[in-house]
């Protein structure tokens, strides 16, 4: 696992990349268990920057930067202990990068009182919360822009 990456908090300024970030990844990562259409349907939700940017605002929401400053990957959770965003660039797949935000939102979490984490886990990532903890508590269609899409509600919860 590499570790030469920084968390940092997300900034205002960030929205654009956060944007192309999230985008590239479901149309390229998520497409090995969505079809064409679906990852084309849930990439148009990232479509409107104000959403990314009242998101930096209200959660807490963190991203994680390589040494020439590019970000990497992003996670957001609100106060309610709902993991709204875990994304990782398409070319830093398998790096660790993931784990590292995620390790860095439970320690949050528990700094803040919350008992669990929930959260909505595409087909592809289900494996790897699997690994760190979660259990998948029902599986259900979500409404992406137009299509409904297969995801998990997954919970872990917190040893505070």
């Amino acid at each position: 696992m590499q570790t030469n990456f920084t968390i940092r908090t997300a900034r205002q300024s960030d929205s654009v990349e956060l944007r192309d970030l999230y985008k590239n990844t479901v149309l390229i990562i998520n497409r090995r268990d969505y079809s064409q259409e679906e990852v084309e349907d849930w990439a148009s939700c990232g479509n409107d920057l104000s959403k990314i940017e009242k998101m930096i605002e209200t959660h807490y929401f963190i991203v994680a930067v390589d040494q020439q400053l590019q970000i990497v990957g992003f996670s957001s959770i609100t106060s309610q202990g709902y993991l709204h965003s875990m994304f990782v660039h398409k070319d830093f797949q398998g790096k660790g990068i993931a784990t590292i935000l995620l390790k860095e939102i439970e320690r949050y979490a528990i700094e803040q009182g919350m008992e669990r984490i929930t959260s909505e886990v595409s087909l592809t990532a289900r494996p790897f919360f699997k690994r760190q903890g979660y259990t998948v508590e029902k599986e259900q269609k979500r409404q992406a822009n137009k299509l409904s899409l297969t995801n998990f509600w997954m919970q872990k919860t917190l040893n505070t």
